[in-house]
């Protein structure tokens, strides 16, 4: 097993296959439209809760702001869905054709000159990417290279968080305020409403997740993922050897925000609307939650954590509609209290000791080849 001692030991791959079979086989096979749509939904949580494994996890910086990231991607590929439903033909009742409604609405005549490049998919693409990864270079660099970290890191991405909540609101003729940008129809021409359209773009979010996964673990099985483990534990000690530490968590911080942008545009995709709820220091926390519960040092943990609360977010908000938060609040106390390292400490700790115990049983009766590294995902080996 090559790729077992290479890129992945054999509980991390073990992990793998189990999210792909659920992913691409039984959830597709056993939910309606309605439902995989839902799913699609959460999935796009999971590419924040991934960075913040990198960020948080590995690189000891809490970031409260990610909600911030997850905004500028999905605004970004909301702007263009936008103008393509904005077309001259699909807006000629209103006052100046050809621009979105809300900017009809509130008397702008002409299209804003920073909305115009989001005609192109291409620049559109770009800048999902670019722009949330120069703020948050922007960010990282004001903050970091003045040693600034810690809890005070952490208000200030909140800050973020809520001006940009704010700038968003305000500025309705330019953003659509706050309802948003909502009546997204077609992708070039491709309409991405119907039931085949929603199919195709959750198999497509799941290659982009896969893709993602594979990028987190590339970079915390290099040096750079050494490094940040090391720095998480002894900052100053990193810094005594050589080392800028600043550059590192910038680049941690960076990675975090552009996978937070993946995941928002996918959003905007799937959902078919963007709005400043999603931007706020309340989102922002609740995707810390969702790695915390699937567990901050494990990749594959935490995309179990952004499903698995946003199933149960969704199961007590319709079995419970006057308790599902106490029914929520009570589920995050409980796994923080009792399972501290999330669900993937849950494995570590309880399931993978004994699926060892008995391979080693079946080595020892019938010399069975596997051997190998079985150490947890984000799990220190001994």
């Amino acid at each position: 097993m090559i790729i077992t001692s290479r890129f992945f030991n054999r509980s991390e791959l073990i992990g793998f296959v189990a999210l792909a079979l659920v992913l691409v086989v039984i959830l597709p096979l056993s939910l309606d439209v309605f439902r995989l749509n839902l799913v699609a939904k959460y999935l796009t949580y999971a590419f924040v809760a991934i960075g913040l494994v990198l960020c948080w996890g590995y690189g000891g910086i809490l970031s409260l702001g990610q909600g911030v990231f997850f905004g500028l991607g999905g605004y970004c590929m909301a702007m263009f869905l936008k103008l393509e439903a904005s077309s001259v033909e699909n807006t000629k009742i209103q006052s100046t054709p050809g621009i979105p409604d809300f900017m009809d609405w509130n008397q702008i005549t002409a299209l804003p000159l920073f909305w115009q490049p989001f005609h192109s998919l291409t620049f559109t693409v770009l800048a999902i990417i670019l722009v949330p990864g120069l703020f948050a270079l922007i960010i990282g660099t004001a903050m970091f290279k003045r040693r600034v970290g810690g809890t005070y890191f952490a208000i200030i991405t909140q800050a973020v968080a809520a001006i940009l909540t704010i700038l968003i609101v305000g500025q309705q003729g330019y953003t659509g305020g706050i309802n948003g940008m909502t009546d997204l129809r077609t992708l070039k021409g491709w309409d991405i409403r119907p039931d085949h359209a929603k199919i195709i773009l959750y198999f497509f979010e799941v290659f982009l997740l896969f893709g993602c996964i594979f990028i987190a673990q590339f970079i915390r099985l290099t040096k750079l993922g050494r490094i940040l483990v090391a720095m998480r534990e002894q900052e100053d000690r990193v810094r005594f050897s050589g080392y800028s530490v600043a550059n590192f968590k910038i680049f941690a911080f960076c990675m975090a925000a552009i996978f937070a942008a993946i995941g928002g545009a996918m959003f905007a995709l799937n959902v078919g609307f963007m709005s400043p709820s999603f931007v706020g220091i309340v989102p922002s926390i609740e995707m810390v939650i969702y790695t915390a519960v699937g567990g901050r040092m494990s990749i594959f943990g935490a995309v179990w954590g952004a499903l698995l609360v946003n199933f149960a977010k969704t199961g007590l908000s319709e079995s419970f509609p006057q308790l599902w938060l106490f029914g929520l609040g009570a589920l995050f106390i409980a796994v923080v209290l009792a399972f501290p390292n999330g669900l993937s400490g849950i494995w570590a700790d309880y399931v993978q000791p004994r699926i060892d115990r008995l391979l080693a049983l079946r080595k020892s009766k019938s010399g069975s080849p596997w051997a190998g590294n079985s150490v947890a995902d984000g799990a220190p080996a001994e």
